[in-house]
Order: C-alpha cells, then sequence, then structure tokens
C-alpha cells in the first residue's frame, strides 16, 4: 500500500527517505503532513529546546573515585559513583 519516498529536508536540504513503514505509523497515529525535516535536523531541533544540565563532580562515599553528578552535592549528604550507586540499589532489592 504504501512506497519509500523521497523528501528534501526544509533545514539541510537533503534528501532523506520517508518510509513506507514510517508512513503506516504516521496514518495510523492520525497524522496528515508528511515530515519536513531529515532525521539529524529533527533531533537537533528536539536537542536545542532542551538546556545543557550542568554536572558536578564529587568523591564517591563507597569507593572514593571520583564521580560526575547532575545535582550540586551536599557536605551532609553522601555520593556514590554510577557503579556504587548501582551495587547499593540491587542489595536493597
Amino acid at each position: 500500500m504504501y512506497e519509500d519516498k523521497t523528501l528534501i529536508c526544509k533545514e539541510c536540504g537533503k534528501e532523506f527517505v520517508f518510509t513506507a513503514g514510517e508512513q503506516e505509523f504516521y496514518a495510523a497515529k492520525g497524522f496528515v503532513n508528511e515530515p519536513q525535516r531529515c532525521k539529524e535536523c529533527r533531533d537537533a531541533r528536539k536537542n536545542s529546546a532542551r538546556p545543557e544540565r550542568e554536572m558536578y563532580t564529587a568523591v564517591c562515599a563507597s569507593c572514593g573515585k571520583e564521580a560526575t553528578v547532575p545535582f550540586k552535592p551536599r557536605e551532609d549528604r553522601p555520593v556514590y559513583c554510577s557503579e556504587c550507586f548501582a551495587r547499593m540499589k540491587e542489595e536493597q532489592m
């Protein structure tokens, strides 16, 4: 029923393929317009709206390795690296 279509990205001007499967998905969701941007431009557009996350450096309270966390560490609370945090969550189950 559907056939692959070659479209032109309105952002970068490159050709991209609007596959039969994507067309079927669009129809199932009730979308009536074809995509106007290629995958790369759509992803770039989505990510530009998202603010950069500030990361902080801390020392893991368990193993002593340096850890990067998305929150400002406080002196009264321990901070764990991702490996130690995952191990602690497994032990709790």
